[in-house]
Parts: structure tokens; sequence; C-alpha cells
């Protein structure tokens, strides 16, 4: 059986698949049929800069270019024949192995070290069918076996080979897939191959202790972010019920915080890039992790799916959905809705122009929620061209086209940015997930003869790849704390109580609305 997307990952699936979190609402009929082409200044053009960018995959582990697109070739050469070791190669590509044949090749030698991209590659996918602390189990036990670390005496002289090999192997692994190592097997794993080897050089037990003190710094930073994350959604969701029984009138508006539709582009850039800090490579295979068809009594992870951050980083995103939402429809004048309109079309236009498409797709998405989109009243004070141009380019038609020439645009220009500043590409997210989804389903099948394909493990590992360095990209804006600090709790309405507050703007049209408005008023307000 296929263990399936968590309610969050679903609901991201979903907004892919060109329904955001509330449903695309129908706005006014003289907003529907237009279909403007356009740019917009200072930003990129539908089009522009549209050639594709190698994918990203790690190439060095130590430094901040640890992913470098423009360095990855998928031409995992063997130094071995075809023929030997059970890997199939295909005009020198390896293709598929057997799974044993592929943890094998990850096995270091004293004249032997398999490429970065593989490393990346098969640490990243192997997953889907063995889990990580029975993987490095067997790459010990392999260890020991081949390198005679059992005999009485040691051969010295080899081992002084072997043993960097091995240690970079595992300062690789805890530095791309650090999460791995929260699990003490993992950690028993390391010392005791230490143990082994550090006889013949006293140089290894401080080569392990730096790696173990990188380890723990790294988990405790990856750790503090997570609590920060718990902390947020803990006051968030305290203010979201508080708020259903207190009038608009006592919260705080957006404009009153922040004014500036660059500087709040700016503050959403600063939320999206660390929360994306925290999201670990693993983390997306495992999000749909199933089990194996050769092993049909075990699912790896089953026990302990680690994706909270990924799923973190949805559930912020909707938040911005619903933000956006509550900020229009809290007004009780159509001006000032209107205003706040504009507002947010300005703030997702220079969303767009920085590289964040995943703030600028929340606030499309958000103003296009069915409670914001019958304000007809109030839509017809705004000035929407820019709007469409906006809703254009992250169009779903031909499975967003337009969006995807946008972002490679993007993905070009921090290839050859001088500034980190054009360096930024945050894609939309849901549509990422959409993306890896589908290449987990072609990694995790495996080809009638049993073999693993490793050609599908490589798009796997090119799509990640590409994301994470992306994602290590620091933010070159000046932080206003007190701005990011009402984007995380700011209290939003409920879709119940955006309805409502939809419906006391703008009465009822029909009648089912009229019966919604009432049960709602009664339920929410107490009133009849």
């Amino acid at each position: 059986m296929r263990a399936g997307p968590s309610s969050a990952l679903g609901a991201a699936l979903r907004c892919a698949a060109g329904r955001p979190a509330g449903g695309w609402g129908a706005r006014p009929a003289e907003l529907r049929g237009f279909s403007q082409r356009g740019a917009l200044s200072d930003g990129l053009e539908p089009g522009e800069n549209a050639c594709g960018a190698p994918g990203g995959m790690p190439q060095t582990l130590s430094s901040t270019s640890m992913f470098t697109p423009c360095g990855f070739s998928p031409h995992l050469h063997s130094a071995k024949e075809d023929d030997q070791g059970g890997l199939i190669f295909q005009d020198g590509n390896l293709a598929s192995a057997s799974l044993d044949a592929l943890i094998q090749h990850l096995i270091p030698t004293t004249d032997y070290y398999p490429e970065k991209a593989y490393i990346f590659t098969f640490l990243l996918s192997s997953r889907l069918f063995i889990e990580p602390h029975e993987l490095l189990s067997r790459v010990c036990h392999k260890c020991v076996e081949q390198q005679r670390l059992d005999d009485p005496v040691l051969d010295k002289a080899r081992i002084r080979k072997f043993g960097p090999k091995l240690l970079q192997l595992l300062t690789e692994w805890t530095e791309t897939f650090p999460y791995d190592f929260q699990e003490e097997r993992m950690i028993g794993h390391l010392k005791d191959m230490i143990d082994r080897i550090a006889p013949c050089d006293e140089a290894y037990w401080k080569r392990m202790n730096q790696l173990l003190q990188a380890l723990n710094q790294k988990l405790a930073t990856l750790s503090h972010g997570q609590e920060g994350i718990v902390k947020i959604n803990a006051a968030v969701s305290d203010k979201l019920v508080a708020f259903k029984s207190k009038p608009p009138s006592i919260q705080r508006e957006i404009l009153t915080v922040c004014s500036d539709p660059y500087t709040l582009a700016q503050q959403l850039t600063h939320v999206e890039l660390e929360r994306l800090s925290h999201i670990g490579p693993e983390e997306f295979v495992q999000a749909f992790v199933h089990k194996d068809s050769l092993d049909s009594t075990k699912s790896c992870f089953n026990e302990q799916k680690k994706t909270s951050n990924l799923e973190a980083y949805v559930k912020w995103f909707n938040r911005l959905c619903y933000l956006v939402a509550t900020e229009i429809c809290m007004p009780a004048k159509k001006k000032q809705r209107a205003q706040v309109i504009e507002f947010f079309i300005d703030v997702a236009r220079e969303c767009f122009n920085i590289g964040n498409f995943n703030s600028l797709m929340a606030i499309i998405s958000g103003m296009n929620m069915s409670p914001v989109s019958r304000l007809k009243k109030t839509w017809s004070k705004v000035k929407t061209a820019k709007f469409f141009i906006l809703e254009h380019q992250m169009d779903p038609t031909g499975n967003f086209y337009n969006y995807r020439t946008a972002l490679r645009g993007a993905a070009h220009r921090s290839l050859t940015a001088h500034s980190n500043r054009e360096k930024i590409v945050i894609p939309f997210f849901s549509l990422l997930i959409k993306d890896i989804y589908f290449l987990n389903e072609g990694c995790a099948n495996r080809l009638p003869n049993g073999h693993v394909n490793f050609e599908k493990f490589l798009e796997l590992a090119k799509q990640v790849g590409e994301f994470i360095t992306w994602k290590q990209v620091e933010c070159p804006f000046e932080q206003d704390h007190n701005i990011i600090h009402y984007l995380h709790t700011a209290p939003i309405f409920t879709e119940d109580g955006l309805y409502l507050a939809s419906y006391e703007s703008e009465s009822p049209e029909n009648q089912i609305e009229k019966e919604r408005w009432k049960s709602l008023r009664s339920t929410i307000l107490g009133k009849t």
C-alpha cells in the first residue's frame, strides 16, 4: 500500500493543479475575460532569459557553493566495465542496477571514491527502498569485510589509504543530510567505524571529532529554527480562535504596519528564505515514501516520517493566502478595501521582480478566494491592469507554462548574478511539490528485472539539487522585525469568518448567500 501525502501536502498538490487554498473564486464578470499579455517594469518579462538552467547538484561540500548548477554532469562513469558489479550503463551513463550494486558503488576503497554527484543522488533517493540507518549499517559492514577491519592485526598501509576516503564520505553525508543523524543508531555507526580505523592513525580521531562538532552545531541551528516555527504556529492558533468573537475594528491592519509594497515584498522574501533554509533535501522523498514492491511487509519511515519543515512551509503559504484575504475583507468601506487590494497587487508585482514566486502566488490566491472575488463593488474601484498581468504569469494553463518560463529566466539570472539580490529564486512551492511527487513515483517503481531505475534518481536529484542551491541564498534585504512579526502573528479569519466579513461588507446577492449569511451570523456572532 502506498502512504499518501499529509493533508498539508495534499492541499499543496491541489493548489498546484490550479486550485489554491479556499478555491478559485469567480471575480466580477468584467474581470474574467481579460487576457492581456504584458511585462512588468524593472522585472522579468515573459519569454526573456528563458534559457533552461542546468540542474543544481552538489560538487563540493566545503563552501557556500556546495551545489553548483553549472558543474553537474550526469555522466557517472564507472572505473569498471559495465558487466561488473551489476551496474548497467547506457552511453556511458549509469542507467540502472540492483540496490546492492548501488550500495557497493557508494563504498570507497583504497583506490576508488564515488563521484559527489553520485553520492548525493543515491543518498537522496535510496531512502525509497532502505532507511538511512540500515544503509549506513550495510556500508559499514561491507567496509569492515572488504578492508578486513576485524583482523587481529590491521594492514596500516592499506587503512591509511582507505581511512581518509571513508571519512570524506561520512562528512558529505552529515553535511548534506544532517537530519539523518538525529538517530542515535546513525551516530553509533560513525563511532564504531572510527574505533576500527583510529588505531592506524590518531588523526582520524581529530577528524571525527570535527565532524561530530560540525554536525551537532548544524542540528542545533536547525532545531532552534524549528522551535521558533512551532512557537509562531501556536501563537497564531490562539489568536485565530479569539478573533472570531472580536469586532474587526480592534485589529491592526497591514497598511498601519507597512505602507510600502517594495518593503513588504522584501520582508516576505525574508520569511520565505528563512523557512526554506530548514527544509532538508530528504523531505522531498520522505513526503511520498511507500512500501517497496519487493518487500510488501516493510515501509520506509513508517513509524516517523520526517517532513515537518516541508509541511510547515506549505502551511505558511496557506496562512499568507488567508492573511491577504483577511486584510481585504476587514475594512468597512469599499474605498479602503480597494486600497488594500491595490496595495497587495503592488506587493505581488515586487515579489515577481525579486524572484519570490511563492509569495506572489499566495497573494494572487488570496485575492482569488471567493469571499474576496465576490466583492464586485470593491473590485469596480480597483485599477486591475497590473493584477491581470500577474494572473497571466501564474496562469495554470499549459502546466503553468508562463510561470515556468519566468522561473527559468530567474534561474538564469541567478546563475550569472553578481549579487545576492540577483540570486534570489523562490519557486511556487506547491507546483515544485507536484513535480517532485511524480518524479518520486518514477523512482519508486522498479524495472521488470528488479533493478532500481537510476536515470529517474538523477532526474529527482537534479530537481532537488537546484532547489537546494536556491534556498542557500542569503537574503540581501534589511530585516524589519516588526513587519515580520505581524506577518507571522496577525490574526486571520477562518474561511467562515471570511465569508461573514464579505457578506457584512457587500450584502448577499442570492438566496443561497442569504441563508449562509444568516447561518454564519448565528454561529459566529450569536445573532439571529
